[in-house]
C-alpha cells in the first residue's frame, strides 16, 4: 500500500508532517471559528428577527443598526475583509499571521453570512405558534426560547451546515495569505512548485470534510423534524 501511494502521491507522502499539521490548523480554525461564529450569529440573527416590525420586541433603531452592519460586512469580499482586520487582529490575538491571526478575520467573515442564514431559518417558522404562546401570556424571552429556537431546530441545524461548509472555503482562502491550513498547504506546495499530486489531495481532503459535515447536519436535521 505504502509503494502504491509513493507511486501516486510522492509529494504528499514526502510532506506527510506538513500535512497532517495542516489539516490540524484547519480544524482548529473550523472548531474555533465555526463556535464563535455560531454563538454570535445565532445572537444576531434573533436578535434581528425580533426587533424588525411586528416582533416580539419591535425596535426599528436596534433592528436597523443590526441590519444595516450586517449588511456592511457581508458586502466586504473576504480576501479584502482580513487586510482591513490586521490592526484589530494583531491587538485581539497578539498576531495577524498563522491559525491565530485567522480567528478574528474567520468570525467577522463568518458572522454576517450566519446572521442571514438564522433570520431566514426563523422566519420559517409559523407565526401562528408565536401568536398562541401570546395569548397564553408568556413572555418575549419564552417565546424566544420556548417557540423561536425550539421549533426551529431543524432549520437551525440546516443553516449551521451551510454556514460550517461556508467557512471551510474561508479558511482555504486565508491559508492564501499565511493563516496555514490546508489552503495554504495546497497553494505553497502544490500551486507554487507545481505538485499536482499535493492540489489533487488536498481538494480529496475538503471534499471529505464537507461531506462529513453535510452528513452529519442532515441526520441531526431528520431527528429533530417533527
Amino acid at each position: 500500500m505504502q509503494e502504491l501511494l509513493l507511486n501516486l502521491i510522492p509529494n504528499v507522502m514526502s510532506k506527510l508532517p506538513v500535512f497532517y499539521a495542516s489539516i490540524e490548523q484547519t480544524l482548529i480554525m473550523l472548531v474555533w471559528s465555526g463556535s464563535m461564529s455560531f454563538l454570535l450569529g445565532l445572537l444576531f440573527g434573533m436578535a434581528i428577527t425580533v426587533t424588525k416590525k411586528d416582533g416580539v420586541l419591535e425596535n426599528a433603531f436596534i433592528y436597523q443598526i443590526l441590519d444595516k452592519t450586517t449588511n456592511f460586512f457581508r458586502s466586504i469580499p473576504f480576501i479584502i475583509l482580513l487586510a482591513a482586520l490586521v490592526p484589530l487582529t494583531r491587538w485581539i490575538a497578539g498576531t495577524a499571521i498563522g491559525v491565530e491571526g485567522a480567528i478574528v478575520p474567520l468570525v467577522f467573515g463568518t458572522v454576517p453570512f450566519f446572521t442571514r442564514q438564522i433570520e431566514s431559518a426563523l422566519a420559517e417558522m409559523d407565526y401562528g405558534l408565536i401568536e398562541a404562546a401570546q395569548s397564553m401570556g408568556s413572555s418575549p424571552i419564552e417565546i424566544i426560547f420556548r417557540v423561536y429556537l425550539k421549533e426551529s431546530v431543524a432549520a437551525i441545524t440546516r443553516a449551521t451546515t451551510i454556514m460550517l461548509i461556508f467557512l471551510i472555503g474561508l479558511t482555504a482562502m486565508a491559508g492564501a495569505v499565511g493563516a496555514g491550513g490546508l489552503g495554504d498547504f495546497a497553494i505553497r506546495f502544490g500551486h507554487q512548485r507545481n505538485q499536482i499530486d499535493v492540489t489533487y489531495v488536498t481538494v480529496l481532503v475538503l471534499v471529505l470534510l464537507v461531506t462529513l459535515i453535510q452528513i452529519t447536519g442532515n441526520f441531526i436535521e431528520r431527528k429533530s423534524t417533527h
